[in-house]
């Protein structure tokens, strides 16, 4: 905005050189003076070249100007492009959520540590998803300066029980046109949180205000680019080891061909990693779209469908693909 301030009285100068430059050609085409004499003639030709001259400057300098406005709007873009790459490289988890009187939206309050939210590029479209610990609802937006516009959500189904309520309330104050403002810890005044923390503010078009801390992807982390892998996530878990109390998840590998078709199902098998972003209920089966990322970052990791070396790897939810109540 600064820099597109800063130019706008190159075009001013440049309009009244030009208007300047107009009026001196009429006045050199137009009627001599009578008092004219040969020595002031040639003088009067010279300056018509000259001005000639200075007209095809100013042209060029138009056509300059005209290349300095798109460079304009390619700075103003690349500064939301920016924006958005950073937005992406962190998941966002709610710290606060206040109404227009500055007082605690008690739903989302009361969960604040499983309201999460992430925004991504996929195939080209810009999209968000959020969840307070049910169902994923995945949307694109628009980023505009610091004018962030939702437009229409797409949401898994499962039924949330005493989530729902949160759920709702969460999906109608994201909708729509809110502002975003980016800052760390300590300059947005969080003092319970480390000062290099990323701290998102969002305020909607009723005065809503969401505060959200961001916490680096394992992409941004490990540096390195994530493979789709899809599971298949039992209901049920097991013991993670035979001498062991805790509980791991029950997982085996999926493969679909290019137009989706399911064309392969492994084995059942123990999985003792977490999964970033995804919370386990015990009541329903799904199959995950996962992103899976080396943990030394050397690479993306060869296709062995095997869980035998997962201490090796990242996993991040990417969407719930499937999702059944196991009665």
């Amino acid at each position: 905005m600064t820099s597109f301030i800063k130019k706008q009285p190159v075009r001013l100068v440049l309009l009244l050189s030009m208007l300047a430059t107009s009026l001196a050609l009429s006045a050199c085409h137009g009627p001599s003076d009578e008092n004219e004499g040969p020595d002031d003639t040639d003088v009067a030709a010279n300056e018509v070249g000259d001005t000639a001259v200075d007209s095809d400057t100013v042209n060029q300098d138009a056509i300059n100007t005209d290349a300095m406005d798109k460079e304009l709007i390619a700075d103003k873009m690349s500064v939301e492009d920016a924006m958005i790459s950073n937005l992406s490289r962190y998941r966002w988890t709610l710290i606060s959520a206040t109404d227009s009187h500055d007082q605690p939206l008690d739903m989302l309050m009361q969960i604040t540590d499983q309201v999460r939210l992430s925004l991504n590029e996929y195939q080209g479209q810009n999209t968000l998803n959020y969840s307070v610990g049910c169902n994923t609802i995945s949307a694109t937006y628009q980023l505009q300066g610091a004018a962030l516009t939702v437009e229409d959500s797409m949401s898994t189904k499962m039924s949330c029980g005493d989530l729902n309520k949160a759920e709702d309330n969460l999906s109608t104050l994201m909708q729509g046109d809110s502002k975003l403002v980016l800052a760390m810890a300590n300059d947005a005044s969080v003092d319970s949180l480390k000062s290099d923390t990323p701290i998102l503010t969002q305020t909607t078009s009723d005065d809503d205000t969401l505060v959200w801390q961001g916490k680096l992807t394992p992409q941004a982390r490990y540096n390195s680019k994530g493979e789709a892998v899809f599971w298949a996530v039992s209901a049920d878990m097991v013991t993670c080891s035979d001498n062991s109390s805790q509980m791991c998840l029950r997982v085996k590998p999926i493969t679909y061909n290019s137009q989706g078709i399911k064309t392969n199902e492994g084995k059942w098998s123990t999985f003792t990693g977490e999964i970033d972003g995804y919370q386990h209920d015990g009541q329903h089966e799904e199959v995950l779209r996962l992103q899976r990322y080396r943990l030394d970052g050397s690479g993306t990791a060869e296709e062995d469908n095997s869980n035998s070396s997962d201490e090796e790897y990242a996993y991040v939810l990417d969407a719930v693909i499937e999702s059944s109540v196991v009665e």
